[in-house]
């Protein structure tokens, strides 16, 4: 039942691309004169033919956008995009040469493991060859459930492997008690990305119930059901999960911290929910201790809890099976994985499948992340990133403890909580200082399957294992080679691996303009989410508490409202706008944190002198630093899918958004009123 990747608090919040006058109209169209040449900014990628000040996003990265299709293999090419692939070629030497080498290493080290397993992802002709050898012990135990007691059971057991059913659970900080572990039930149990799939009816969702469909069929008969047998079972689970979906939160509802957070006795939730049987599991995954339960949405469990006791034991035993082969097709027949791939062009519009070794390695990283992560930073993180990291950071919050002891809104009371929360900050940079043990985890070279499961025991253990311990502040949520960052509200720390301390976010051969614009910008985003409409309402030791006077809390409000406003505005695609309440976290942070970056980076001796480089500003360059972060090319299915799931608005407007609300940008490039970049006066956001 634990799973460890469950979205059951506001958690990690990730981050997820002639000389100019600056005072003059003609600043739009001007080229860079000839002058200091710099790095970190190609302006060959700079469109020339778009005004900065009607459209900064195809200004800065018109020429690039149209010289970058998007590969066959990706659903959108852009700067993180780029970065990646760097990153997994050294990765990739790395796994080959560990996995060439994993028979020779000592047994049971992280290099026979990070060996083994990627090895045996990536023996597709060994999987095809065992076929359902290794899935088929699972398979059958689900088919041998006679009675909702058997399933229970079943569910009870870590080996189950079920997949994620009908809820997501896990031991996490406690929000209100950030000193202590506690057991969280959450809504899950989906297949498709979104309940709102399940439940619109416009032609798009439509087309990606029926796809849905094919590719529930189609496995099934892989299975070895006939036509009707597999069409009548895809029906089972697709009812089953269509009435969780009809009881599940929305995106923007599941965004309330408070409303998704029930505590209860474990008495009253078996009361509430007498069909999970609460108390059995928790024994069956090694939380017996557990006396009480932090329930996300009641209403949902309860009609799981429904669902469980009415519907027949024969469907719910198809939707058991349906979401154990769904989740580990990579380690099953190449048929398999046709399968879900034609199903996901559908969501993302990708012509082609990943490279197995993209794949493999992406699974490996989930699996085994910090251990061969220790071998990615010697190779390719440099310790002078980490140092100008720190000196960065320390620059920003210097800033941003300015601009709240600044801001006109706000009440002595509520800056003084603003300001500890802000000097608590935890700051982690590069790597872990303890890394992970994985001396308990067995992988051998035998069965990928296996080692997926292997894997998937072990860190549901982990997991466990944390309940009525002191809080793990030393842990990290990513691993060091991924690109990106985050803020996690309950730790109230700000984390930054490795693999985004390199161009085009930070750049040691580049200016200050550039950096500031890029992982400065960043690192301003992480410390805004500290801020933000979710972030704010926990404090400086990571609990879920108001700290705001009520004054204080209506006025941020309703300038969050006016961002909310904002970004309703704008539309990828015709008919499709980006949903402001979703992504109000994302775009809150993109404000503050360039508003941020920006104030640190003019007390940098480069503003100050001025200097033109590239026939640019330091001004301007810092601007151009933080366009080209965003600058992405995306497929429209893939925009369409962003749009309903992520909270991240598409690179277009984490670009345009921000800028139009910024007098400093304005003045950069002499934007004057009536240009697109420009808002009036009254229709400006400025909340730190």
């Amino acid at each position: 039942m634990i799973s460890t990747s469950v979205a059951r608090r506001i958690g990690l919040a990730v981050l997820g691309l002639g000389s100019l006058v600056t005072t003059s109209a003609s600043a739009q169209t001007a080229k860079p004169a000839s002058a200091q040449k710099g790095v970190g900014i190609n302006i060959a990628n700079i469109d020339p033919s778009v005004k900065p000040c009607e459209d900064f996003f195809h200004y800065a990265s018109g020429n690039w956008l149209k010289n970058n299709a998007i590969p066959d293999a990706q659903s959108s090419w852009g700067a993180f995009n780029e970065l990646i692939d760097r990153n997994q070629a050294t990765l990739r030497t790395i796994l080959t040469t560990t996995a060439a080498n994993a028979a020779k290493a000592p047994k049971g080290s992280n290099a026979q493991k990070v060996g083994d397993f990627y090895g045996s992802a990536m023996d597709s002709a060994a999987i095809d060859a065992a076929g359902l050898k290794y899935l088929k012990p699972h398979l059958d135990r689900i088919m041998a459930i006679n009675s909702l007691a058997d399933e229970q059971k079943l569910l009870a057991d870590p080996k189950a492997h079920v997949g994620s059913v009908w809820l997501s659970s896990g031991v996490d900080q406690d929000l209100k008690k950030s000193s202590e572990y506690a057991v969280y039930l959450n809504q899950g149990g989906l297949g498709l990305p979104d309940r709102d799939y399940y439940l619109k009816d416009d032609a798009r969702s439509k087309a990606i119930r029926a796809a849905y469909r094919t590719y529930q069929v189609n496995t099934f008969k892989l299975l070895g059901d006939d036509q009707a047998t597999a069409e009548k079972n895809a029906a089972a689970v697709t009812r089953i999960e269509t009435r969780l979906a009809k009881a599940s939160k929305s995106r923007v509802d599941l965004r309330d911290p408070y409303a998704n957070y029930n505590k209860m006795t474990l008495a009253q939730a078996n009361a509430s929910f007498p069909n999970l049987a609460l108390t059995e599991q928790l024994q069956g995954e090694g939380l017996g201790a557990a006396k009480e339960v932090i329930v996300g949405q009641p209403e949902f469990l309860k009609e799981v809890s429904a669902a469980m006791q009415q519907e027949p034991i024969a469907d719910q035993k198809q939707y058991l099976r349906w979401h154990l082969v769904s989740s580990v097709t990579p380690a099953l027949p190449r048929a398999y994985g046709d399968e879900a791939f034609k199903f996901s062009q559908t969501l993302s519009g990708a012509k082609k499948q990943q490279p197995r070794w993209k794949r493999s390695l992406a699974s490996t990283d989930r699996a085994l992340g910090e251990a061969f992560g220790q071998l990615y930073v010697d190779k390719a993180f440099s310790p002078a990133a980490k140092a100008k990291a720190k000196e960065m950071i320390e620059n920003l919050r210097k800033a941003y403890a300015e601009r709240i002891q600044a801001t006109d809104w706000m009440s002595a009371a509520t800056k003084k909580e603003a300001l500890t929360k802000l000097n608590a900050f935890v700051v982690k940079i590069g790597y872990p200082d303890k890394w992970r043990d994985y001396s308990t985890l067995n992988v051998s070279r035998e069965s990928y399957l296996n080692n997926l499961f292997a894997a998937q025991e072990w860190a549901n253990k982990r997991e466990v294992n944390k309940f009525g311990k002191p809080i793990d502040r030393a842990e990290w949520g990513m691993t060091p080679p991924t690109v990106n960052a985050y803020y996690n509200p309950a730790m109230n720390e700000i984390v930054f691996p490795a693999g985004i301390l390199q161009p085009p976010f930070y750049d040691p051969k580049a200016d200050d303009a550039v950096n500031y614009g890029g992982i400065g910008a960043v690192i301003g985003h992480e410390m805004t989410h500290g801020f933000d409409d979710e972030g704010r309402q926990f404090d400086a030791q990571g609990n879920l508490r108001d700290w705001w006077t009520k004054e204080d809390a209506d006025k941020f409000n309703a300038k969050a409202a006016m961002v909310g406003k904002q970004y309703d505005a704008f539309t990828p695609l015709d008919s499709v706008h980006v949903n402001g309440k979703l992504t109000m976290g994302e775009n809150l942070a993109d404000l503050g944190g360039l508003t941020i970056a920006y104030q640190a980076f003019m007390k940098t001796p480069q503003a100050k002198a001025g200097k033109l480089i590239d026939g640019f500003t330091p001004e301007q360059r810092f601007f151009l630093g933080y366009a080209q972060i965003w600058r992405t090319n995306i497929r429209p299915e893939a925009v369409r899918q962003q749009v309903q799931t992520d909270p991240h608005s598409p690179g277009q407007f984490r670009t345009n958004g921000p800028l139009m609300n910024m007098p400093e940008f304005y003045k950069a490039f002499g934007c004057q009123d009536g240009n697109k970049m420009m808002r009036a006066a009254a229709d400006r956001s400025k909340i730190w």
